[in-house]
């Protein structure tokens, strides 16, 4: 059959008509034009027939006689109209008997998109079709733009709150299946020449994120944009990452020098100008959000890097303690922060601290460097517990007026098996023995307040007590208590446990996903 043309002389799309009419001889003859010019017909007698059918099979237009055995075509328009899986669809009337103008007033009022008055030429039946059918189209088109434009809105802010590249493929992934009503790849280069990519079946199925390969994403970038910049489009061949054979990918890189990432989909998912260009800013979306996480993650690995250059490179071996540490940054900071440990021996005892510098920046990085050394320079000269906490608060208040910091201090004499401690604001010492753990409840304020400070308490430490110091880091939760969370702590520590597995099991028991630093030192005597 040869499609009818249109106004533009171009061919008119195909469509799929419900004709209604409960005469053989009218319902074949308006059947057999809409076949000619290649539209596919579904035919009904009735009018339950029809809105059955339109229950049935999804059609993009109905021919409709206005005199029906059961019900008047008047009623059976406006039930089509009323009901929004059929609202948008064009109805045409056909009538030998209402023919005048107050026929045609009824019809058109009640719903109907054109009114026809039988016997009806080919060439206006067909006009008629075609001119409904481009004005349902392009309403259909506006319609869905509006609500693919709406879920590119709504998946920006997915896409940009991603903290992770697995959440980010995931996220692009996600929101290009949605929009596009279609299966999706996502592939994204990390740092270090890696790369992630995310692949779902469909807008409703689970999203996987897997590794990529780094080179492949080079070289499409290299074929389709060069050493530009932009988001270009490209139908790709089948590869093992897209293997279909009329698949389209938008590959977008929107800095000199930075790594790209591409979106593809089938093709027949984004027919027009107006979706490739919602194609193309989903991709620029990714590719900025990638950007983010990178510049994230080098920061990240930059602040790590100094942090752990101003802590201790290892613990002291000794025969008679046993003693682990851990240092944790926080999960989702990129910033350098205050907390601190340090273990330092000193002749026939031995030191062990932990701190917090208020604030995560290179300021309270900087203050807690010249905390931990001036502590250690104050503990080879020999001072006590107390007195080096003076010596501190003073350093802090002649030096850092607003660089407060909490400290507890121990210092064990081996030889006396006594703990002598201090304790200026900080979660309090933690003593393990094989009836209990409980808390050492010392006052004491914190440091750079320029207050008066109690003596040193000292306790003994029998050989098998164990001690853990720790920073809020590690117990604190949203939305819970401290002293919850303290309580929640105790109660989790055994006292015949390994050190390093016992600082471990902290760590995933209560260290993940954590907003501040961690810091912990444990020491058993032996």
């Amino acid at each position: 059959m040869t499609p009818s043309v249109g106004a533009a002389g171009e061919p008119v799309e195909p469509a799929s008509v419900l004709v209604v009419d409960d005469t053989p001889a009218s319902r074949y003859i308006t059947s057999s034009w809409l076949r000619r010019n290649g539209h596919t017909v579904i035919e009904a007698e009735t009018g339950a027939g029809a809105l059955a059918r339109l229950r049935e099979t999804p059609v993009d237009l109905v021919v409709l006689d206005v005199r029906l055995p059961d019900m008047s075509g008047f009623e059976v328009c406006e039930r089509i109209k009323q009901a929004p899986e059929t609202a948008a669809i064009p109805v045409i009337h056909v009538s030998a008997s209402f023919t005048g103008d107050d026929d045609r007033v009824q019809g058109l009022n009640r719903g109907a998109d054109a009114y026809l008055a039988e016997p009806v030429d080919p060439n206006i039946l067909m006009a008629t079709v075609e001119a409904a059918l481009r004005y349902y189209r392009g309403r259909m088109a506006a319609e869905r733009l509006a609500r693919r434009l709406n879920l590119l809105t709504n998946a920006g802010l997915v896409i940009n709150g991603a903290t992770s590249f697995d959440q980010l493929v995931e996220a692009a992934t996600h929101a290009a299946a949605s929009i596009f009503d279609s299966r999706a790849v996502v592939v994204v280069a990390t740092s270090g020449q890696q790369a992630r990519r995310g692949a779902t079946a469909g807008p409703d199925m689970d999203v996987t994120a897997e590794a990529a390969s780094s080179s492949m994403i080079d070289e499409l970038s290299t074929s389709v944009l060069g050493d530009r910049v932009g988001a270009d489009l490209v139908d790709l061949t089948p590869q093992p990452e897209w293997p279909d054979s009329d698949t389209l990918a938008v590959v977008v890189r929107t800095k000199p020098g930075q790594d790209p990432a591409y979106v593809a989909l089938p093709t027949g998912a984004v027919p027009t100008h107006e979706e490739r260009d919602l194609l193309r800013q989903l991709g620029q979306m990714t590719v900025i959000a990638a950007q983010g996480l990178r510049a994230f993650e080098e920061e990240h690995d930059l602040a790590l890097t100094l942090q752990r250059g101003l802590l201790p490179d290892g613990l002291p071996q000794h025969a008679e303690v046993e003693m682990a540490a851990r240092y944790r940054p926080a999960a989702a900071n990129a910033e350098v922060g205050g907390d601190f440990f340090e273990v330092t021996e000193l002749d026939d005892r031995l030191l062990f601290a932990i701190g917090d510098v208020t604030g995560h920046s290179i300021e309270a990085a900087t203050i807690m460097g010249e905390v931990r050394h001036a502590l250690r320079a104050y503990a080879v000269e020999g001072h006590g517990p107390a007195e080096i906490t003076y010596r501190l608060d003073a350093m802090l208040r002649r030096f850092h007026p607003r660089g407060y910091t909490t400290l507890c201090l121990m210092v064990l004499d081996l030889a006396s098996e006594e703990l002598s401690v201090v304790n200026a604001g900080h979660i309090p010492p933690l003593i393990i023995d094989r009836e209990q753990a409980r808390y050492l409840h010392l006052p004491g304020p914190l440091l750079g307040i320029g207050v008066d400070r109690p003596a040193a308490t000292r306790i003994p430490l029998p050989r098998g007590t164990t001690v853990l110091l720790a920073t809020d880091g590690l117990i604190e939760r949203r939305g819970s208590t401290l002293d919850a969370d303290m309580e929640g702590l105790r109660q989790a520590l055994r006292p015949d446990e390994d050190l390093e597995a016992m600082c471990d099991r902290l760590l995933r028991q209560f260290g993940q996903n954590k907003e501040d630093d961690i810091a912990m030192v444990a020491f058993r005597r032996r």
